[in-house]
């Protein structure tokens, strides 16, 4: 019986959670499954945009945030 991978199995794969024998397994699914081998292909293009985003938060967050500090008379450190 072949097994079925799943996201999940492909997410652990990325992140080397897989046994050698998973492993083994998943990569001759990858060789023999196109729709599996492109999954994997955008999971790896997902991964690898999420690495370049940088977080900033909107200038309305840090105005609230210094409105807030304001009215509690916090001290400058």
């Amino acid at each position: 019986m072949t097994k079925r991978f799943t996201p999940n199995d492909l997410v652990r794969y990325i992140y080397q959670e897989m046994t050698e024998v998973e492993q083994d397994l998943l990569m001759q699914a990858l060789q023999s499954d196109n729709s599996l081998m492109q999954e994997y292909v955008e999971m790896l293009s997902a991964i690898e945009q999420m690495d370049e985003i940088q977080l900033k938060p909107s200038e309305k967050v840090v105005n609230s945030i210094k409105e807030m500090a304001k009215s509690t008379r916090l001290q400058k450190v």
